[in-house]
């Protein structure tokens, strides 16, 4: 078991969510990221490791996102997105919101509420745009060039932008480096930065620790998927015996109301679904059917 999970750690990126973490949760790796992609100098940089390297019961599956914050108090949000999902900027307005929640259920009033950015890092393109770099605020329609002075700010990165003339010559690198597979990601680039990434990838993957928090990490996604396979099962049981119900019920005279069909198909208790079977197995028609549920109903 150690050594597949060994093997499997070797073969990580920078792109692959644990990976991710283990590097950007030292501040020495984030801070040079942040001040690449923002254009401002940060100082002190606090990363709260309980958000980056533990894993949140609070949340299905595991969330890895790396949430550090300044001396100015400003808050960042970093997150690692692989595989294209749906309602990717809401899901920003997400995380948002749970970094000012978290605020403001410690007592803080609104004028307490620091600047906060949000920003994901695409192995794809999220807008269609071939932009390295997509940077939202809010602005009023009518006069566009004022923002809204809500200290909001979301960047979407994407390692396959088109457009080098209008971001750094790190950033590009460093997306380009993030887009590599594994032969590629190991190759030796030109920037100072890459390589300071690539030398904490190969420290995470030397070491015992981290290869504990990994195999930890594939457990608890192994145990989530024994889970779902059971949910499942039951989710198929329950949906085969909605379905014998209206089977047996087709073959009775009369017609079965939709509304009470979809409420039979939608159900998922097992006792219920029993209690239907054994009605209509015994009715003559769709309506002695109805009748016997709404005795069952109002006895």
């Amino acid at each position: 078991m150690e050594e597949n999970i060994k093997s499997k750690l070797e073969t990580l990126t920078l792109k692959d969510n644990f990976m991710f973490g283990a590097v950007m949760c030292e501040s020495e790796n984030c801070r040079p990221f942040l001040e690449m992609v923002l254009g401002f100098p940060i100082g002190k940089l606090t990363v709260n490791l309980e958000k980056s390297l533990i894993y949140h019961p609070d949340y299905k599956g595991v969330r890895l996102d790396v949430e550090a914050q300044d001396e100015r108090h400003t808050r960042y949000n970093i997150e690692m997105q692989v595989i294209r999902k749906p309602y990717l900027a809401r899901r920003a307005r997400y995380y948002r919101s749970q970094l000012d929640m978290d605020l403001l259920l410690r007592g803080h009033s609104y004028g307490n509420l620091p600047d906060t950015f949000v920003i994901f890092i695409c192995d794809f393109d999220p807008f269609g745009y071939e932009n390295y770099r997509y940077v939202f605020q809010n602005t009023c329609q009518e006069k566009t060039d004022f923002l809204l002075p809500d200290g909001q700010t979301t960047v979407f990165l994407s390692t396959c932008g088109k457009n080098p003339d209008d971001v750094s010559e790190k950033l590009v690198s460093f997306l380009q480096y993030i887009g590599s597979d594994l032969k590629k990601s190991t190759e030796e680039f030109e920037d100072d930065y890459v390589r300071l990434l690539q030398a904490a990838v190969r420290k995470v993957k030397a070491s015992r620790e981290m290869e504990a928090r990994y195999m930890i990490l594939q457990e608890m996604l192994e145990s989530e998927r024994a889970a779902g396979r059971e949910e499942g099962k039951a989710e198929g049981k329950a949906e085969g015996k909605a379905e014998a119900v209206l089977d047996l019920l087709d073959d009775l005279p009369g017609e079965l109301p939709d509304g009470l069909k979809n409420d039979i198909l939608l159900n998922r208790d097992s006792k219920t679904l029993r209690h239907y079977l054994k009605l209509a197995a015994s009715a003559h028609s769709v309506e002695e059917f109805m009748r016997s549920l709404s005795l069952a109903a109002h006895p």
